[in-house]
């Protein structure tokens, strides 16, 4: 690292060069334009990135400081003050274009007579070229504005002093640290409370096909929370220190330096690529990323593809840790309140402080179909809040046993089922299913396009995100409280004889995408295989392979024929066949249409699709269509 700095920044050189000059802004600026261009070759020729972050901010450290003390003159004399780093700059990790936030720290601040000194400073750093942000505050100041907003204080956490009165920038610290201002506990809630409404934005999935990589779920912020949940409570200094604390095993501790080095790659190329701060994933940016790091290519798959396949893995990944390590905290903040209570659920299974866990850490093994019997009792159970962090390492540790003898086992099949045809909480077990690999180990088509890429004008999901979006829509239907959102789909699906094969057909409708050729044939084929290993009659095994097949069908004639014309109706009613078929793919299709993307759906698309509902209705109901499969139904 020395010879790296050396080449980066010669600070000898410099400062000799800075004693002989009455103009020292030049200097600055070439010196920061060396060295910001330096760190770009770098980043190029594949150098570590993890080097490339702290390289930068120990580069802004050297100008940063030697600016500043050019300015002290303007302070009156004596003034006790500090140069405080905040934020990622504070924790020394600088990415190529973000903001360099400071605060400058005074026992007493006298606006009036530190205004020049303040001005001249932050206008000296843009004119630099530094993109900054700043605050003035006295540790007063400081205390008062983290305890109205929880942000300020977990940037004071990050502060490191650069230079200035080092016995004030500690007494900041000890004024603004927890044992003084918001317990662990207080701040572990407020930062998951943040983390809910962060994520809100985003639509809840990080399956976005232009995601944010720092905002997003499973995106850098989610593994700063979990440093700043741990710095608050234990004063930890790193990330591995909670290795020994017991909450991170050293193969989790791997995986999260790994995953995130990976997202840090991602946004320092964008930024790069951009010649701006860049955190969403542009599709413009996409393709120049993948060539960057080395995909290419292959028959069936694009490198492109390729790339986003293991960015989405990896935030799936991060996602998961997240979820694991805020489990943990929160069940050590329930403990430290005293509250311990075992409520046994069955010989596998029991409820400690509200969450489910095992009853014997070798469930697992003793009884493979536990994996998925697990899902089925959170959704008999809803007084349940989840399922605790050392059971989700263990299902993690586990997923093996999820294999061809696991999959044709009746118990696993019946279980499975069982999980589609439960009155409430299917959408949330299947999405947790997908978090832990379950729902992908047992079902091998549908683990195939985790993560898979959609290249069209419609969906912004991947498939796999996308299809749970579709049975979550189908879902909604049956929930009263959304009733009036769609009226007449609310009211259809309470008629379904049987909706798990409208669920499952929703879970299969893309299963094929991105294997080449038609991807409702070849999702069909799967659609058939999975209903013949569990044993649905012929019927329902045809009615789903059905829909899976012709999912498209209604979508497609309403859009892009004359619904008007008698003859468009009666091909279509023809095709149909039947009421029961209707209504099923009338559901099945505003639901797909609703979870390619919140823009895709509109007013005029439902109407579009009720009147050929309406109209093809009418045809049924006087006899003009042949029944599909009448004896079969019989």
């Amino acid at each position: 690292m020395t010879s790296a700095k050396d080449n980066l920044f010669n600070g000898r050189e410099f400062d000799r060069s800075l004693a002989a000059t009455d103009n020292p802004l030049p200097l600055f600026r070439a010196a920061l334009r060396a060295g910001r261009e330096h760190l770009r070759q770098r980043f190029f020729e594949h150098s570590g990135v993890t080097s490339l972050v702290t390289l930068h901010a120990w580069l802004i450290d050297q100008l940063i400081v030697r600016a500043w003390r050019r300015h002290l003159s303007l302070l009156p004399a004596k003034t006790s003050v500090a140069l405080v780093a905040v934020g990622g700059y504070g924790r020394c990790e600088l990415h190529p274009a973000s903001d360099i936030d400071f605060m400058l720290l005074f026992e007493k601040h006298d606006a009036a007579k530190t205004r020049a000194f303040t001005e001249s400073l932050v206008r000296f750093f843009w004119d630099m070229g530094l993109e900054v942000g700043h605050s003035v505050r006295t540790v007063k100041d400081c205390v008062h504005e983290s305890k109205k907003d929880v942000t300020v204080v977990t940037n004071l956490m990050e502060a490191r002093c650069l230079d200035g009165d080092e016995a004030l920038f500690q007494k900041m610290r000890r004024m603004t640290h927890a044992s003084k201002i918001w317990p662990s506990r207080k701040f572990f809630t407020a930062k998951r409370e943040e983390q809910i409404a962060r994520h809100h934005r985003f639509d809840d999935t990080a399956y976005n096909l232009e995601p944010n990589i720092k905002d997003g779920p499973g995106g850098l912020r989610d593994i700063q929370i979990i440093s700043w949940v741990s710095q608050r409570h234990f004063d930890t200094a790193s990330l591995h220190d909670l290795v020994g604390l017991g909450f991170l095993s050293e193969e989790e501790h791997r995986v999260l330096v790994r995953e995130r080095n990976f997202l840090w790659h991602v946004r320092a190329g964008l930024h790069y690529l951009a010649n701006r701060r860049e955190d969403r994933l542009l599709f413009d940016h996409q393709r120049d990323l993948a060539a960057h790091f080395g995909y290419t290519d292959k028959p069936g798959s694009l490198a492109v593809e390729q790339f986003m396949k293991r960015y989405y893995r990896t935030v799936k990944e991060l996602s998961l840790l997240n979820e694991i390590l805020l489990q943990h905290f929160d069940e050590v903040f329930l403990a430290a309140r005293g509250r311990k209570k075992i409520k046994p659920l069955n010989r596998r299974f029991q409820s400690n402080l509200g969450f489910l866990e095992v009853a014997h850490p070798r469930v697992f093994e003793r009884a493979a179909f536990a994996l998925l019997e697990m899902f089925l009792i959170m959704q008999q159970h809803p007084e349940l809040k989840g399922i605790r962090a050392d059971t989700i390492r263990l299902v993690r540790a586990n997923l093996h046993r999820i294999d061809r003898k696991f999959r044709q086992d009746l118990a696993c099949r019946s279980l499975f089922m069982e999980i589609m045809r439960q009155p409430r909480g299917i959408t949330h077990e299947l999405r947790r299913m997908n978090a832990y690999g379950v729902l992908g180990a047992y079902l091998p088509a549908f683990g195939r396009v985790v993560g898979q890429m959609q290249h069209d004008l419609f969906h912004v999901y991947t498939v796999d995100e996308h299809s749970l979006f579709v049975v979550r829509n189908l879902r909604r239907f049956t929930v009263p409280a959304f009733r009036q959102e769609f009226p007449q789909q609310s009211e259809l699906i309470q008629k379904l004889v049987k909706p798990e094969r409208l669920y499952l057909g929703g879970l299969f409708h893309d299963i094929a995408k991105g294997r080449g050729g038609d991807h409702s044939e070849l999702g069909e084929k799967e659609a058939e295989s999975f209903c013949r290993l569990h044993n649905l009659s012929e019927y329902d095994t045809r009615f789903i392979c059905w829909l899976v097949r012709h999912h498209l069908v209604m979508s497609n004639t309403a859009q892009r024929e004359d619904i008007s014309d008698p003859d468009v109706v009666m091909r279509f009613a023809q095709k149909v066949g039947d009421q029961e078929h209707l209504d099923n793919l009338y559901l099945l299709t505003v639901a797909d249409m609703r979870g390619t993307s919140p823009a895709v759906w509109n007013a005029w698309k439902g109407r579009l699709l009720s009147q050929l509902y309406s109209a093809t209705t009418r045809l049924l109901r006087r006899g003009i269509a042949q029944p599909i499969d009448m004896q079969e139904h019989i």
